[in-house]
């Protein structure tokens, strides 16, 4: 249900405002072959069955982490606590054979201790570079708005750059290199708001709700016949490798992405902001800031690897509406009016899903 029935608009005033000449490479043809997609299931499927091992029901929450890897992009995962927030990053961890850490944010962390320091050797008289655990390829870090503002700003240089400044030293992070952040929605105290600019940096925020009765006792017995309630931290059998991650972001960024739908994921940045075909009468009251243009790009990116997942080798609107939430709810800042009003930024989304037209 829209929050606000789009503006009335004749076909002909909507296609007058769309920008006609907007210049496309030729040699954006998809190069996926059917042998490269069959092989992209094949991985997907092993994850998905490692999943299945140690989660239950949260097939969202699976799904968004998985395109998230094939779309080579960070997640933020939020909810309360107990939700399984930390086992699902750690089981996706495990279903690929890189390096994980995770790092338990607290508002005394330094950015020393995220990305590390550089210590005087008396054995060679020299300055060392010890790097810090955030060079892995998986990093967790579990309760990131805990962090202080310095903190934050080290790990947004990581998140960005794939790159860290040590002691005036660059160090490059290993690839693939994905960052799963959680924070907890309820519990403010000692906690910092994260800032736009890092927020920008997350392909998809994902919200988790609780689990059905019948998820929940399924739980149960997934727990009591494993034996223990802890998360085996060792890679799976079946596991994938580097190698193959970066051959899924590979394929990925091959599957044809056409005009209309680049128009379509613009359309629906610009619509947050107050423009686009169909512009949403009264949103410049709810909505104090709208998506940037790397949400244009989140929802390109996040399109091709769902298209990928899907087995086709071209993006279809679909695709792109999949995962909208997800790559535009953590983007759009809501004015206090909107907040008094009991106005949540989905269901804004919901009005710019509806009110900009489909290819």
């Amino acid at each position: 249900m829209a929050l606000f029935p789009p503006r009335p608009v004749q076909p002909t005033d909507a296609m007058a405002s769309i920008p006609t000449a907007v210049p496309v490479s030729t040699a954006s043809v998809s190069t996926v072959s059917r042998d490269d997609i069959q092989r992209a299931h094949e991985l997907t499927d092993r994850i998905r069955a490692h999943f299945a091992q140690g989660l239950v029901a949260q097939s969202k929450l699976r799904e968004s982490l998985i395109v998230t890897l094939v779309a080579g992009g960070h997640i933020l995962i939020e909810s309360v606590p107990g939700l399984a927030k930390t086992t699902a990053a750690q089981i996706l961890a495990t279903s690929v054979s890189g390096t994980f850490k995770r790092i338990q944010c607290t508002p005394d962390l330094m950015p020393a201790d995220l990305v590390g320091t550089q210590i005087f050797d008396f054995a060679t008289q020299k300055m060392s570079t010890q790097i810090g655990p955030i060079h892995a390829n998986f990093v967790l870090l579990d309760e990131i708005n805990r962090s202080s503002a310095k903190t934050q700003s080290a790990m947004l240089e990581a998140m960005a750059e794939g790159a860290t400044t040590i002691g005036g030293e660059r160090v490059s992070l290993p690839k693939p290199f994905m960052v799963i952040a959680t924070q907890n929605p309820v519990e403010e105290e000692g906690t910092y708001n994260l800032p736009e600019a890092q927020m920008d940096r997350f392909f998809m925020k994902t919200v988790m709700t609780y689990p059905s009765e019948a998820d929940e006792i399924s739980m149960l017995q997934l727990l009591t016949s494993r034996g223990t309630d802890q998360q085996t931290m060792t890679v799976a059998p079946n596991a994938i490798t580097i190698g193959d991650v970066e051959f899924l972001r590979a394929s990925a960024r091959k599957v044809h992405v056409s005009q209309p739908i680049m128009r379509y994921a613009v359309q629906l940045a610009q619509t947050s902001r107050g423009g686009g075909p169909r512009p949403i009468k009264g949103l410049a009251n709810l909505v104090r800031l709208g998506a940037s243009p790397r949400a244009s790009i989140a929802l390109v990116r996040i399109g091709q690897a769902n298209a990928l997942l899907a087995g086709r080798d071209y993006v279809i609107p679909e695709d792109v509406k999949a995962f909208a939430h997800e790559v535009l709810r953590h983007r759009i800042l809501l004015t206090f009016e909107a907040l008094a009003e009991g106005v949540g930024v989905d269901q804004v989304i919901d009005s710019m899903i509806e009110a900009v037209p489909v290819p």
